[in-house]
């Protein structure tokens, strides 16, 4: 079984990378529900991995969608020097016309693509990931000015994530794979039934309602073959109806950040299911 390793503070459990609806603000909440002992933590939607890396479990399978950031995360596993040799390139050079130029071309090798993610994860709006219909990022640059950060340590990010298996693929397959003992920890993207909410309207081009069905119905499936489920989604009655007879919830606050003005950044609330 696996004895998880709490967060201690140290550089090497900070997220490298800024992830609109992220978890690290949740982290420690989550880490207090997560059993002392475990088989094998599953994230079939690892984003910026704020609770991966809080967490630091011996053992785990992590999976996303999104091909650049697997990719990225795998290249910074293998060759994370040269990841950081390209992005100190970037840091030097960082302007307006830095940006655009780089945003628009297409890398071929591992350590560039993912040293080009990075880069713009950190200088776009927000953090935020969108790509246009043809599927390219289309996000325009925000005010941050650093590339590399005080808190980077590139080095212990490899090293945790040769204890992982990294996947491209779709979130039941992930799920699918969890037995007795494991942990598997999802938070997908908010889609809620009959919704006007413009980011949660963005999501259901990439995770429509029937997705939301489908990762209720593997999740209910991986607790009962015993595995421990820890969930965050969006706090409205079409979520809370999904899952009320097979999962206790319960309402959690937080300040948005996706907002173009501090004035727009309001309250809100998600919801935190847990078997």
């Amino acid at each position: 079984m696996t004895l998880i390793q709490r967060s201690n503070g140290l550089r090497e459990n900070i997220p490298f990378l800024k992830w609109a609806g992220g978890k690290r603000w949740l982290s420690n909440r989550i880490l207090e529900l997560m059993p002392s002992n475990f088989g094998t933590y599953f994230e079939p939607f690892l984003g910026g991995g704020a609770v991966y890396f809080s967490l630091n479990p011996s053992k785990a399978v992590l999976s996303d969608l999104n091909p650049n950031l697997i990719g990225t995360y795998a290249a910074l596993r293998d060759s994370w020097e040269k990841v950081e040799k390209i992005l100190r390139f970037h840091h030097k050079n960082h302007s307006k016309e830095h940006y655009y130029r780089l945003r628009k071309q297409s890398l071929r090798t591992a350590h560039t693509k993912a040293a080009q993610f990075i880069y713009l994860n950190r200088t776009c709006w927000n953090g935020l990931y969108r790509v246009n219909l043809s599927g390219n990022f289309n996000v325009p640059i925000g005010t941050k000015k650093n590339v590399i950060l005080e808190t980077d340590n590139f080095l212990a990010t490899s090293k945790r994530l040769r204890s992982a298996e990294l996947h491209c693929r779709d979130f039941e397959i992930t799920i699918d794979l969890a037995t007795a003992g494991d942990v598997v920890f999802a938070d997908p993207p908010y889609t809620v039934h009959h919704n006007n909410n413009g980011f949660v309207k963005y999501n259901e081009n990439i995770f429509s309602w029937d997705d939301q069905i489908r990762l209720r119905d593997a999740l209910v499936r991986a607790r009962e073959r015993g595995a421990k489920i820890i969930m965050t989604n969006a706090n409205h009655t079409s979520v809370r109806e999904l899952y009320k007879n097979d999962f206790e919830m319960g309402p959690i606050s937080r300040m948005s950040v996706i907002a173009g003005s501090a004035l727009a950044r309001k309250k809100f609330e998600e919801l935190l299911i847990v078997s």
